[in-house]
């Protein structure tokens, strides 16, 4: 079997459904027969429904999430795509990005003390946690306290393990601690790896984290001296947050580009021939044997919108993206503008000199994949950035 030949069927059920979402509002005829007794309408509602169905299965979903209205996604959330993706959510380089999932959590507490907690039950608990982080942001000294002496404080995070008995040693873990300056502003980020993974391993366990401020000398300082946003009387785009990186272990077809770099460079050029060598090449792949015109294997267009799919209730960024397709003949002989592989080459010798009945021409398709990245709202109003492999024809040639 060829190399490229076991991803044509995906990206073929993937543009299938897709055409098929699309053309639904359209009119279709009965199927007939005396046993049918589906209007063009049920029909329509039936392939509609399939369609979307076999989407979300690409995109890893049952259902779509639940629409809460519209909400700002944290900035933090916006920039990480803003980085990882470019404007059509193509991924920039395959290997910025920890894993292939990084979702956002706000606390739940809402306390006025230094305590936090996260909901995580809609995780799947067949991600594996790589990185966990707790972002707190922090606020000036009030006033009154400006001209203290302290120029640092050191800021611990413990795992709570018993929830009555913060103050107890006993009752909580110690997953990261490091100094900070009294009069910085702005977002500070701690390790808190270990409790998130314990807390996948066993729900009933997540009793929250606890944050102690202390002098150099170790002993604890006054609140108003080193203060973070809570999630009551700030802003949200200032609210405590956990940042999980996970990945759910989909791995890339072998189609995926291995370099980064050449990625990008190709995947935005149409795949036509650049030039003929000769009148016998130029009529081989303008017509067919039929002797209708057939244009060579290229790349074309084929935009998957959000909005007209009814989704963009719950997706923030793409609104939509261009996945390509593959179309054209391949007939011989193929020039290497066509990215033919050894096998292809040989089909079409044969077909051309006809030496077995039956043996087409090779097939235009897709020979690099690239990856799209999507930042949505889960049903528990979670921001998440995923990404998915395969979405992409980056280019196409006759396999």
């Amino acid at each position: 079997m060829h190399r490229g030949s076991t991803h044509a069927p995906k990206m073929l059920v993937f543009a299938l459904s897709f055409a098929a979402l699309l053309c639904v509002t359209a009119a279709w005829p009965a199927l007939g027969g005396q046993g049918n007794h589906f209007t063009s309408e049920d029909e329509s509602e039936v392939v509609r429904s399939a369609a979307i169905k076999r989407l979300l299965e690409v995109f890893g979903m049952e259902d779509p999430p639940a629409v809460h209205g519209h909400k700002q996604p944290p900035q933090y959330m916006l920039d990480l795509y803003n980085t990882v993706a470019d404007v059509d959510g193509v991924t920039k380089d395959p290997y910025l990005l920890e894993g292939n999932t990084v979702r956002s959590f706000f606390d739940k507490l809402r306390s006025e003390q230094v305590e936090f907690k996260f909901n995580l039950s809609t995780v799947p608990r067949t991600e594996k946690v790589l990185t966990a982080e707790l972002h707190l942001f922090k606020l000036r000294p009030q006033a009154s306290l400006t001209f203290s002496t302290h120029h640092f404080c050191q800021v611990s995070v413990y795992q709570l393990l018993d929830s009555g008995k913060t103050n107890s040693t006993q009752a909580k873990k110690l997953l990261s601690s490091r100094l900070i300056p009294v009069h910085s502003t702005g977002w500070e980020v701690f390790a808190v790896t270990q409790a998130v993974r314990s807390w996948m391993a066993d729900e009933g366990s997540n009793l929250g984290l606890h944050v102690v401020v202390r002098t150099l000398g170790g002993s604890q300082t006054d609140l108003k001296l080193i203060r973070f946003a809570s999630g009551r009387n700030h802003h949200l785009s200032k609210h405590p947050m956990l940042v999980l990186f996970t990945d759910d272990g989909r791995r890339s077809a072998a189609l995926e580009s291995t370099n980064p770099y050449e990625a990008i460079a190709n995947s935005f050029l149409p795949q036509t021939p650049t030039s003929v060598k000769s009148s016998r090449t130029a009529r081989s792949l303008d017509y067919g044997e039929e002797g209708g015109w057939s244009k060579p294997c290229q790349r074309l267009p084929l935009y998957v919108d959000f909005e007209e799919i009814g989704w963009s209730g719950w997706i923030v960024s793409p609104r939509g993206y261009n996945a390509y397709h593959c179309k054209g003949s391949c007939s011989f002989p193929l020039g290497q503008n066509m990215r033919p592989t050894n096998h292809a080459t040989v089909q079409s010798i044969i077909n051309a000199l006809k030496l077995i009945r039956g043996i087409e021409t090779p097939c235009c398709v897709p020979d690099k994949l690239f990856s799209i990245n999507l930042l949505y709202f889960d049903d528990d109003e979670n921001v998440v950035l995923k990404q998915y492999n395969d979405m992409v024809a980056g280019s196409c040639g006759c396999h």
